[in-house]
Order: C-alpha cells, then sequence, then structure tokens
C-alpha cells in the first residue's frame, strides 16, 4: 500500500476514531489527544499493517492500547510519586506532614531510579513512560526477553532499596 493510499484511509477513518476516542475519554480535548497520537503512532508503525486485514480494527487497537497504557501510567504516577512538590499546595496540620513526607518519599524513589545501572534505569523508565517491550527492544538494540529480564531486575532491585519505604 503506497503511504498516499495509508494517508487516506486514515484520514477517511477520523471520524469514526473520534467517536472512539471520546467513548474513552469522555473528553473532547482529550480525545483529540488521542487520536493525535493513534495516528502518529500508525503512521510510525504503517509497514506493520498487512493489506487486507481490517485497517478500521487496526486502528481501533491501537488507539485502545495507547489509551490503556496512558491510564496505567497515570495510576502508576498517583500510586508511586504522587503530586509533584509544585502541586502540593501549601495546608497546615496533619496533612501538611503527610504532604512533606510524601515529597520526600518521591525523592528517595528518584534516587532509588537514578541509582539502577543505566541497562536496568533506561527501559524502566522507558517502560514508565508507557514504551511497549517491542519498542524498547529496538530502541536498545537487544531482544524483547532481555528487556523484559532488565525490566523485572529493575523493580526488583527497587523493591530491595526500597523496603522501608512507607
Amino acid at each position: 500500500m503506497s503511504t498516499l493510499e495509508f494517508n487516506h484511509l486514515l484520514i477517511s477513518n477520523r471520524p469514526i476514531m473520534r467517536g472512539f476516542a471520546i467513548n474513552f475519554t469522555r473528553n473532547v480535548e482529550d480525545a483529540e489527544d488521542l487520536i493525535q497520537d493513534t495516528f502518529l503512532k500508525a503512521l510510525k508503525y504503517k509497514d506493520r499493517f498487512e493489506d487486507g486485514t481490517n485497517f478500521k480494527g487496526w486502528l481501533y487497537t491501537i488507539m485502545r492500547n495507547i489509551f490503556l497504557n496512558n491510564c496505567k501510567k497515570q495510576q502508576l504516577g498517583r500510586n508511586i510519586f504522587g503530586p509533584s512538590a509544585d502541586s502540593i499546595p501549601y495546608e497546615l496540620g496533619s496533612q501538611a506532614e503527610n504532604n512533606i513526607y510524601r515529597v520526600i518519599n518521591e525523592q528517595d524513589i528518584r534516587v532509588a531510579v537514578g541509582s539502577l545501572r543505566e541497562e536496568l534505569r533506561k527501559p524502566f523508565q522507558m517502560a514508565y513512560e508507557g514504551y511497549q517491550y517491542d519498542e524498547i527492544a529496538q530502541e536498545m538494540g537487544v531482544p524483547t526477553g532481555t528487556i523484559k529480564s532488565r525490566i523485572f531486575n529493575a523493580r526488583k532491585r527497587l523493591m530491595e532499596d526500597l523496603k522501608d519505604f512507607n
């Protein structure tokens, strides 16, 4: 399939993808961002699309995966890092004390991640940012299984380093 034909398929499926995106995000602006991310990824991996397969289904799968990865990333960010130091409002009392501990814990986590060897830190950070295993493997020039192993070892090391973390 030529690039022109591929681009035409993308554009012609935009209204359908917009409906899916709004259904996922429940927000028009977030839906537009999701469509843009989907189309960028589709363009990046257009060589993986096989002629004769369902183009709309292929786009939907890309969109769903991006949406789910973004949700996981947001949930992980809330659970591990909490709000950034800039976003913590000035408060008095026990809530302020909890926020101080949260900032200190975030710093401990960042230090622990930073102390990982480069071969463990880079794939761990890329996975945290939402990259798929195969994308990380391609970027680093190693097999996907090696990436899975390195991310597992990074998590294991972080759990050991942060065992006192509350």
